[in-house]
């Protein structure tokens, strides 16, 4: 599992409903299943990941987070996690208000696009950036709504979400020291988890 995955395994409580969107090759709910007892079941948009899922005996099917989301009715999970997919969606806002309107509680990660090493390269490269988070060239990537921390902070704020815990964190897994400094956990996390719930 990646290690955005397992911190976010953390942070669901044991025999919890769980949603994971884009679920890929279901490694998280296979966890959930295996060390937390949880009743996890997953939508994904590559056949060839659901095909590998439902073949490992997972309940993933396929579907489309911009769209399908809708189908589901209010409060049928207790976590919808949406792990380093909101930078993919069409529609993020949206995605996370169906999310929070068929859980009690949205768990999100995503690559930081204020890292400073992607700044550093767009100021001295004058390029698209790639790291180790960002590992695809901009006209291949899936990547069509890249955000930093701050501007998630600022949209959970204009749309009244509440920000239960948060962490930024490097690839290999190590808490960002200035975690009590938002600007400075902008510039020194690689990725950011999130836990939201309704205000």
């Amino acid at each position: 599992m990646r290690l955005d995955q397992k911190l976010i395994a953390e942070m669901i409580e044991p025999g919890a409903r769980v949603l994971d969107i884009g679920s890929g090759d279901g490694s998280l709910i296979e966890h959930l299943f295996r060390t937390r007892n949880c009743d996890a079941r997953g939508i994904e948009l590559d056949m060839g990941e659901v095909t590998r899922s439902v073949a490992h005996g997972l309940p993933v099917m396929h579907g489309d987070a911009d769209t399908d989301l809708a189908h589901y009715p209010d409060g049928a999970f207790d976590y919808v996690v949406l792990s380093r997919t909101l930078q993919a969606v069409e529609r993020p806002r949206e995605v996370l208000r169906q999310m929070l309107r068929i859980g009690t509680r949205a768990i999100v990660s995503f690559p930081n696009f204020g890292h400073w090493e992607l700044r550093l390269q767009l100021l001295l490269r004058g390029r698209m950036p790639m790291t180790d988070a960002w590992g695809r060239p901009w006209y291949e990537t899936p990547n069509i709504h890249p955000c930093t921390i701050r501007d998630f902070f600022a949209l959970c704020a204009e749309e009244g979400y509440l920000v239960q815990r948060w962490m930024a964190v490097d690839e290999n897994g190590a808490r960002t020291p200035w975690q009590r400094s938002l600007q400075m956990a902008n510039l020194f996390g690689e990725q950011a988890l999130f836990l939201l719930g309704r205000a």
